[in-house]
């Protein structure tokens, strides 16, 4: 096997590792086809428009956005406010999308500023800030609404008078997006209004790709310091990227809680990065490149898993808890190979260019000492005439 070959089987591992996993736990998860499909048609329309918001900053060289938790909290507070304004429905989603697209660009514009001085511990930094931009969420949904920011309504606020409860309603915007023009097939529902945002989404990602700014991310990511020599501002370029992905996760947010008809307010967006960047690996794609097809592939093999996971569980050991703990566990040890993988190929393509650098040279050795020796012996055979 040549090394093209061993390459493309490395980089394809994890979904067909996926592919496995979900062949043999679909028998036994007792699903009907009919049921499996629906479940996934959901989840697609649910989560794909949340994972396209991790390719920008892959494509400018930031690797996997774990601060897209920022847009999550900011779509969150803004359906809060929406919900204490009673405004419904469709009209409801756009207001919040509204309120949450200056509350992205803030919390872009400080990760990406924090993250311009960690360059090369982009993801790191990015996780533990999602940590930290958590605790100020916490303290304004626990303290700072009702007390500092009017909240009218009782039945959002905890019974103390100040703070928001555990739980909030989404029954006015349940699914109302996922509705509106849905159609059924063979009684799988089809979200076709979902499905045409997300699609518009990645013709606008496409399209932006081709764009003067998308070309300087491109840059960006292969080489900074080139990058820079070509005259682009490589620290607002990268900012930018952040930007773009904590406005589109926040969009992302309020698409997938309307499906989900309520905020759980201390936890909906704790694990959504994780899940997402999850996903995505899942799909073929690594810390340096991904693809709108990664974005899907993951989304099916990913949530396929998820739904099938605890009933075969529950089939082989009695206890679907197991099955619950197994996709857990998953989710994290995708990532940890995805992480192990990229670190790895990365350090052999630095091996593979230092030794063709030091053939390169060495070759250059041996012509000079041929020319060396050519000029001394033309010198001795004048001498000897």
């Amino acid at each position: 096997m040549n090394d093209k070959k061993r390459s493309m089987l490395r980089q394809a591992s994890v979904p067909i590792m996926f592919i496995i996993i979900c062949a043999v736990c679909i028998p036994l998860s007792g699903l009907s086809p009919k049921m499996l499909i629906n479940e996934i048609v959901t989840r697609m329309g649910r989560n794909s428009f949340l994972i396209l918001s991790l390719l920008i900053p892959i494509m400018a060289g930031m690797g996997l956005n774990f601060g897209m938790t920022l847009g999550a909290m900011a779509a969150e507070i803004a359906l809060i406010l929406v919900c204490d304004w009673q405004i419904v429905g469709i009209p409801g989603m756009i207001l919040a999308a509204i309120i949450s697209v200056p509350i992205s660009v803030l919390l872009g514009i400080f990760c990406g500023k924090i993250l311009n001085k960690a360059k090369g511990r982009e993801m790191i930094t990015s996780y533990i800030m999602a940590f930290f931009v958590n605790g100020i969420y916490q303290l304004i949904v626990l303290y700072l609404m009702g007390k500092v920011i009017p909240i009218k309504h009782s039945s959002i606020k905890l019974p103390r008078g100040y703070g928001i409860r555990n739980t909030v309603s989404l029954l006015s915007m349940r699914q109302k997006l996922d509705n509106m023009l849905a159609i059924n097939i063979g009684g799988v529902k089809i979200p076709v209004l979902t499905f045409i945002i997300i699609a518009i989404m990645c013709l606008i990602i496409v399209w932006f790709r081709k764009t003067k700014l998308g070309q300087d991310m491109r840059a960006v990511g292969q080489d900074m310091e080139v990058a820079r020599d070509a005259g682009i501002d490589v620290e607002r370029t990268r900012i930018v990227s952040i930007i773009i992905s904590t406005v589109l996760a926040g969009l992302g947010m309020i698409i997938y809680l309307q499906n989900m008809g309520n905020i759980a307010t201390y936890t909906a967006h704790s694990q959504i990065g994780m899940f997402c960047i999850a996903a995505l690996l899942v799909g073929g794609a690594s810390v340096d490149k991904a693809s709108i097809g990664n974005v899907f592939l993951g989304v099916v093999l990913f949530h396929t898993m998820f739904i099938v996971a605890p009933r075969a569980g529950a089939y082989i050991t009695g206890d679907s808890m197991i099955g619950e703990y197994f996709r857990v566990f998953v989710s994290y040890a995708v990532i940890t190979v995805a992480l192990i993988m990229y670190e790895t190929n990365k350090r052999k393509s630095r091996n593979d260019a230092s030794m063709e650098l030091a053939k390169a040279q060495e070759k250059g050795e041996d012509s000079v000492s041929d020319t060396t020796g050519t000029v001394e012996d033309t010198a001795d055979g004048k001498e000897a005439r």
